[in-house]
């Protein structure tokens, strides 16, 4: 059994009616609304059914329906097609569909004995009920014929409730000593709880809750042939829909019979009343007791689709009536506010990073490769900068051989000043290149138009230019070189003078002109003309 629910500090208070409506001759055992919210039908055991105007506060005239038998039940499907009532004698049961726009009546014959409870499925097209002759039976709303059943009970049915989807059907028994649950497609019973007490029927119904999953009902624990036959329940559970298990802590603070019971559209606010003369508010997640009113006779409790108003009946023989009650705001407030915190705490829990995955379903462990570190570069101070640079600047290795090294590998990095280059084939051999002293080549870049003509026009006037023997220190401009590996070209721009350490002493140094003006005659290129160093005058 669970634990008890969680109390709260609240005060008795008288809620007051705003609306009373008066007409009934005996007890009023069921309510309901019709879905415009306008208008309600009450169900009595002084044999009508009658119909008011809630905005006017009165009975509506000429909708009175007269019975042989007493209503104990009273329906209204979800669309407003369909007025359903139940009841009649031990001996004569009571059935009966009124479509409301035709007046078309139709008789629902079965059942052997009154009729106790009914209920419309949420698509408007079954209806259930149920029977001191211990069956449930589904109709067809729109043909009046049997669909299903009849379910064999073990004692009087007090209350049938259809689920959300209309899949299944929960049953309460008697007083509210069993429970059980059917499928509806294969009119078998899926499980059931209790024991019946032979006492007679309940007027507390059976609810289903937004999640689909559960129900509740008031319920008594534990009865026995040797228990006080009127010791009807006084506390409220939450049931699994599948096992009839218990489901969190009960609502336990009414101390009599609890024969009244709503929950709110929206699933966060429990209402009931008890023989104790109560109505208790309760928020239905948390199960924290919000506010407990003095109510004088109470016999049946429903709520507004908007869960605004709060209407009972009172089974006093002298004065039966309905009092329609405005829900207090704050009340209202408080649950809906206790809900979203509940749902929130609910969706960290069930969240990727807190859930526990079954033992079969649980993920694979994801070991860890271990990695060999590797040493790290040894690097040998002494050794020159340029050798070091060159370990990373790695070039495919060519045929080529150093003079006097026969079949000798070298590194194409590994050459005299006056050793000429392979050609460069980096734009392809059509790209002009400079030969400069050396034997080295001087990538041109690629020229403009205006510039191909004069090009194509100096070509025929060049000859073959002398290769002079220039000292590796006085190399100051960028050296190309290419290798070709007979896949793709590796070209290497750097700056010889960049890795040689030079003495600080001025020297002259040689000049070379390339460049050709298109005025001059020249045929060769100019010899090297010594610069003197600054502040030195050039002597004719």
């Amino acid at each position: 059994m669970a634990s008890t629910s969680t109390k709260a500090a609240t005060t008795e208070s008288i809620l007051k009616p705003v609306t009373t409506l008066k007409g009934h001759g005996d007890s009023i055992p069921s309510i309901s609304y019709f879905p415009d919210g306008q208008r309600m039908i009450s169900g009595s055991l002084d044999k009508t059914a009658r119909q008011w105007d809630l905005k006017a506060g009165k009975e509506i005239e000429g909708a009175r329906g007269v019975f042989e038998g007493m209503v104990f039940a009273v329906a209204v499907s979800g669309d407003g097609r369909w007025v359903v009532t139940g009841g009649g004698d031990v001996d004569r049961p009571e059935l009966k569909a009124f479509e409301v726009e035709t007046g078309i009546v139709k008789i629902f014959e079965g059942h052997l004995q009154q009729i106790n409870c009914i209920d419309i499925s949420a698509d408007n097209t079954l209806l259930a009920s149920g029977s001191l002759d211990e069956t449930v039976r589904i109709w067809n709303l729109e043909t009046g014929k049997l669909l299903a059943g009849p379910f064999k009970s073990i004692g009087f049915v007090g209350a049938v409730r259809f689920s959300p989807d209309s899949k299944k059907l929960a049953v309460k028994l008697d007083w509210g000593t069993g429970l059980e649950i059917w499928d509806v497609q294969s009119q078998k019973l899926d499980v059931r709880i209790g024991k019946a007490s032979g006492t007679g029927a309940t007027l507390s119904p059976i609810l289903w809750t937004n999640k689909n999953k559960t129900i509740i009902a008031a319920f008594q624990f534990n009865f026995t042939a040797d228990s006080d036959l009127y010791d009807f329940p006084k506390t409220i559970y939450e049931f699994d829909a599948v096992t009839l298990e218990t489901v969190g802590a009960a609502f336990e603070r009414h101390t009599e019979y609890i024969h009244g019971l709503a929950l709110s559209s929206d699933g966060v606010l429990l209402a009931s009343v008890s023989y104790d003369n109560t109505m208790k508010l309760w928020a239905f997640e948390s199960r924290q007791l919000l506010a407990s009113f003095d109510v004088q006779d109470p016999s049946l409790l429903i709520l507004s689709s908007d869960s605004r108003q709060l209407i009972y009946t009172t089974y006093a023989q002298d004065e039966c009536k309905i009092c329609i009650c405005d829900t207090p705001p704050d009340i209202l407030t408080q649950a809906r506010i206790i809900a979203r915190k509940k749902s929130a705490h609910r969706g960290i829990l069930n969240s990727d990073a807190t859930r526990h995955h079954p033992a079969g379903l649980r993920r694979p462990p994801i070991f860890a490769i271990p990695m060999v570190p590797r040493p790290p570069p040894t690097r040998d101070p002494q050794q020159p900068t340029f050798l070091r640079l060159s370990k990373f600047l790695r070039f495919p290795r060519t045929n080529g051989v150093r003079p006097g090294r026969k079949d000798q590998s070298r590194n194409p990095l590994d050459f005299p000043a006056t050793l000429p280059l392979p050609p460069n084939r980096l734009h392809g051999e059509s790209a002009p290149s400079t030969l400069l002293p050396g034997g080295r080549t001087f990538f041109n870049p690629i020229p403009s138009s205006s510039d191909k003509g004069k090009q194509k026009a100096r070509e025929p006037k060049r000859k073959t230019v002398e290769v002079v023997d220039v000292p590796l220190g006085q190399v100051t401009y960028g050296d190309v070189v290419g290798v070709d590996d007979g896949i793709r070209p590796f070209v290497l721009f750097f700056c010889l003078s960049w890795f040689q350490k030079k003495e600080k002493k001025q020297e002259p140094r040689p000049v070379y002109d390339d460049e050709l003006e298109d005025d001059e005659e020249e045929e060769n290129v100019l010899d090297p003309v010594t610069v003197p160093p600054p502040g030195m005058k050039k002597l004719n």
